[in-house]
């Protein structure tokens, strides 16, 4: 494997004036493998995979450079606890503590969300000036852990109306297989997450319940991004890495979103 340029890789979100989003690849980091990319080092964001912890916040780091603005990352846990977060020293942390969803109101003050299969969900109301990201895996779908976080961009003065949403990367519901009772069981709580694999076995579509659940919301602009992380070896998959024959392990993406400042 060749030392590729660092620079992380990101696809550019259409969040709005004022707001910037991003949705980050494997490769433009400085981890090695199983957190590398095809085709270099990986941009291995997670602290929680086994890769060095120093590697994991050089990655972070590249990243806020890259970004121009500093980051905020928390201890996801599957759950629904959404974080407000208003002193830019909590960019300096590995962590601001447990939670699956963040909201700011502070020009220049990022937000990411980690997953590898879980799906990002990054959201912005542009008028209100308030963002917010979530962590919506299987256990943040049947939580709601998206209306949760609406409901703090709420309280910060967001209209669903303005608010405009992109559903990230994530396992798709042609490849994420899961026992039937595990299917029957989210799809009682997230109708759209019901699912059968491309090889006919039961499936959960997670993508497809965070954006009927947006829509049900009242979200006025819902994107989907359809790559698949366990199909697309751009993208970190942990279903992938633990497969037979897989690494074992791997790094994590992000979903980041930040308020550019009013003034530039």
């Amino acid at each position: 494997m060749s030392d590729a340029p660092r620079g992380p890789r990101f696809t550019e979100l259409a969040l709005g004036a004022g707001v910037r989003g991003v949705l980050t690849e494997a490769a433009g980091g400085v981890s090695p493998a199983p957190w590398a990319a095809p085709d270099g080092p990986g941009l291995d964001l997670g602290l929680n995979a086994g890769d060095d912890a120093d590697r994991v916040r050089a990655n972070r780091a590249l990243l806020a450079g890259a970004l121009g603005a500093p980051v905020v990352y928390a201890t996801q846990v599957h759950g629904a606890h959404v974080r407000e977060v208003d002193d830019p020293a909590a960019a300096t942390l590995d962590s601001v503590g447990e939670a699956d969803g963040l909201v700011t109101t502070v020009p220049g003050l990022a937000l990411a969300v980690l997953v590898a299969d879980c799906v990002p969900v990054v959201l912005a109301d542009p008028r209100a000036r308030v963002v917010g990201v979530a962590h919506a895996g299987r256990r943040g779908v049947e939580l709601d852990v998206v209306g949760a976080v609406l409901d703090v961009m709420r309280s910060r003065g967001a209209s669903p109306a303005d608010v405009r949403a992109v559903v990230g990367p994530s396992a798709c519901g042609r490849c994420y297989e899961v026992p039937d009772a595990m299917r029957d069981a989210v799809a009682s709580l997230a109708p759209g997450a019901w699912s059968t694999t491309s090889w006919g076995t039961p499936a959960l579509d997670l993508p497809a319940a965070v954006d009927a659940r947006l829509r049900d919301l009242g979200v006025g602009h819902v994107v989907r991004d359809g790559r698949c992380t366990i199909e697309d070896a751009s993208l970190f998959s942990h279903r992938r890495a633990t497969a037979p024959g897989g690494a074992g392990t791997t790094g994590r993406l992000a979903g980041v979103v930040h308020l550019l400042d009013a003034r530039g």
